[in-house]
């Protein structure tokens, strides 16, 4: 039976965004292929036939997962204006991280994936980042002492490691003072709107 490219892209779509949770939830090491097939309702076979390795799967999760960054970001600055930073940074540290780690962000749980894995992947992770980076900063004010790029390196940083701390630490407590500290900085920054 053959496919229509509607069909066979709404397939590898499916498959996509199963692996991109699995990767989330497992690690690259912990998400075998034939886990990830199953998750997308499809065989492993299917899932070669549409990525052709485990590796390439994950370089396009990680380039979905930063997508998906980019465009939360822009939806905030769109809906929120001038205050976008600061309702931004309340939802990725209170709903965002205590999400599920299947639907935890991309930039915080696979980005220590990224590290161990080849130049590619890496390599691709690097030019979704810097789109995603670019898209953070042009929604701040200018003319503040910097940059608005070293801006939105510092918030960005400071909201992954704020989100990765917190949900590494067992008591539920620590992680929300990790999580209000981080808003708190955030919120001081010129451009925090606080």
């Amino acid at each position: 039976m053959r496919y229509n490219p509607e069909q066979k892209l709404a397939t590898k779509n499916k498959m996509l965004k199963a692996a991109h949770s699995g990767f989330r939830r497992q690690g690259y090491e912990g998400a075998g292929v034939d886990g990830l097939a199953k998750e997308a309702g499809v065989t492993s076979g299917a899932f070669y036939k549409h990525f052709g390795s485990k590796a390439v799967a994950f370089r396009e999760s990680v380039q979905l997962g930063v997508g998906e960054f980019q465009a939360a970001v822009e939806m905030y600055q769109k809906e929120f204006g001038d205050s976008w930073l600061k309702e931004f940074a309340a939802f990725y540290l209170g709903e965002k991280r205590c999400s599920e780690l299947g639907n935890s962000c991309a930039l915080q749980s696979l980005t220590p994936e990224v590290t161990r894995s080849d130049a590619d992947t890496r390599l691709a992770f690097q030019s979704a980042l810097l789109k995603a980076v670019q898209a953070f900063a042009s929604g701040l004010p200018a003319d503040r002492g910097r940059s608005q790029t070293n801006e939105a390196w510092s918030n960005i940083a400071l909201l992954i490691g704020g989100v990765t701390l917190a949900r590494a630490v067992q008591e539920s407590g620590l992680a929300d003072e990790i999580a209000e500290a981080v808003l708190g900085a955030i919120s001081r920054m010129p451009d925090g709107k606080a």
